[in-house]
């Protein structure tokens, strides 16, 4: 009897300084990424393209059912465009995925990590974060809403910060109608 409860004792006292010098990071919510998706689109100066994007993985991390911080991986070799058919399709997908844009042999993943979280209204967040191009991290800010088990993220990124300067005005003159503007968007629909 002594021994069962010396037993008890060593379990309680164990258990409470485990919890005693434990941080709790939250729900860590895992992306459906069946689920989910990423849209991109650029612009050049006689109109646009876009496609998508698939996320390998990622998650986002809750506390008391707010918004704290979330990671994603995405795999670059699926990048798509869906404005086009065809001959041009592919050339453009192609062009893409080559050392003039993504690099893609080389740096088949990018990366998201999330820094710092903002409430900015009930589902609403202002998010800072790293974002990971080609080997090259900088850092971004972006609008995040969470309804339920589903988030909105949109982000605007400058290409010519990750060494993406194909038809870029900011590093070759005489473009003209060939110009492709630095920055592009990504929009994002995540389950999870």
């Amino acid at each position: 009897m002594k021994n069962s409860i010396k037993n008890i004792a060593t379990l309680v006292i164990v258990a409470f300084m485990t919890f005693s010098f434990t941080t709790v990071d939250g729900d860590k919510k895992v992306i459906k990424i069946e689920n989910s998706k990423i849209v991109w689109k650029g612009y050049k100066v006689t109109g646009s393209h876009q496609g998508i994007i698939a996320i390998k993985s990622g998650h986002l991390n809750f506390s008391e059912d707010k918004l704290t911080g979330g990671e994603f991986t995405i795999d670059m070799s699926t990048i798509t465009n869906t404005d086009l058919e065809g001959e041009y399709k592919g050339k453009l997908e192609g062009h893409l995925k080559s050392d003039d844009f993504f690099g893609v042999e080389k740096f088949p993943t990018a990366s998201l990590i999330f820094t710092k979280v903002k409430s900015t209204g009930k589902n609403s967040y202002e998010v800072t974060g790293d974002i990971t191009i080609k080997g090259k991290t900088e850092t971004v800010s972006f609008n995040v809403s969470v309804y339920g088990s589903k988030a909105n993220v949109s982000l605007k990124i400058d290409r010519t910060k990750f060494d993406i300067r194909y038809g870029s005005t900011s590093f070759f003159d005489g473009l003209k109608d060939k110009a492709i503007y630095d920055e592009f968007d990504l929009v994002a629909d995540l389950e999870f």
